[in-house]
């Protein structure tokens, strides 16, 4: 698979996702739908998991991963984020 945007790729599985609950595809053109649509759907979480794996990098303080959930306050009662 060429290099592609996550959203390009999303945007496209939507548009399957779309087409194939039409209903009016013939059995070829849903299993060929199908397939491109678990590649698109694969490439998508794969980067997902890459942007976890960054987000987690950049919480990383010293040896410790600080992992809390997204929008979270702080120990100082900020929300992650917050510029001030």
């Amino acid at each position: 698979m060429t290099e592609k945007k996550f959203e390009k790729a999303l945007e496209k599985l939507e548009g399957i996702v779309r087409k194939m609950e039409e209903g009016n595809m013939s059995l070829e053109e849903s299993l060929k739908a199908f397939e491109e649509g678990i590649k698109l759907s694969r490439f998508c979480a794969g980067k997902l998991d890459e942007a976890e794996r960054k987000v987690k990098l950049l919480l990383r303080e010293g040896d410790v991963l600080q992992v809390r959930p997204f929008g979270e306050k702080d120990e100082g009662g900020e929300k992650p984020g917050n510029i001030s």
